[in-house]
């Protein structure tokens, strides 16, 4: 699986402007024919078109919502949630693909918001990974995610640390994130060398699960 946020829907501007500019939506382009399925939030609308959270798996995705946690026009904000079958155990697994605000208190209503929504739509004992942005330097939603919602941190588990992502070149500060819940951290690891430091401003994360 991938976890994708800010990717585009469309942008007219890109394609007006560049001869190359794919005609499918930018989560469907990095698809290609790795993995057959994906689901995409659309989370900010601008003129030229849109951006948001964007799911790709090599498992069915049956069923998503995307939920627009955003607490000001300003800064558009979303939770993709999916819902995957697993053919290998004949179960469901739950994925949420994040992307939290800058704000202190946006962040720590989101984070709220994200318990409520796993405590009423995922059973207890589903396998269940949490993972993307969150915005969090200061550690105060990886808190609340653990006590509250009962998360493990895949790189907390393996290191003992959260994962430094940002700025993606240097990485010092932990605003990304993977968690578990019922599966086995196996691995995990911050891919800051090249190509991944030049992909984004944020340095991607990996992480091996056993269920």
């Amino acid at each position: 699986m991938v976890f994708l946020q800010e990717v585009l829907g469309s942008h007219a501007g890109h394609a007006n402007r560049l001869i190359d500019w794919p005609e499918v939506p930018q989560y469907e382009f990095l698809a290609d024919e790795m993995w057959p399925e994906f689901a995409y939030g659309r989370n900010a609308v601008y003129p030229n078109g849109h951006h948001g959270n964007a799911l790709l798996s090599k498992y069915p995705i049956v069923d998503y919502e995307n939920l627009d946690v955003s607490l000001s026009d300003a800064e558009k904000r979303g939770a993709l949630h999916c819902v995957l079958r697993l053919p290998q155990r004949d179960g469901e697994m739950h994925v949420v693909c994040v992307h939290f605000g800058l704000s202190e208190a946006h962040r720590r209503a989101q984070t709220r918001l994200l318990c409520d929504r796993l405590q009423s739509h995922v059973p207890d004992d589903t396998p269940l990974i949490v993972a993307g942005d969150f915005n969090d330097w200061r550690r105060e939603t990886h808190a609340t995610l653990a006590v509250d919602c009962g998360l493990k941190e895949a790189f907390a588990e393996t290191t003992g640390e959260l994962p430094r992502t940002f700025p993606a070149r240097w990485p010092v500060l932990p605003l990304d994130r993977v968690y578990v819940k019922n599966a086995i951290v196996r691995g995990a690891r911050v891919l800051s060398n090249r190509p991944w430091s030049h992909l984004s401003d944020h340095a991607p994360l990996a992480a091996e699960l056993v269920l």
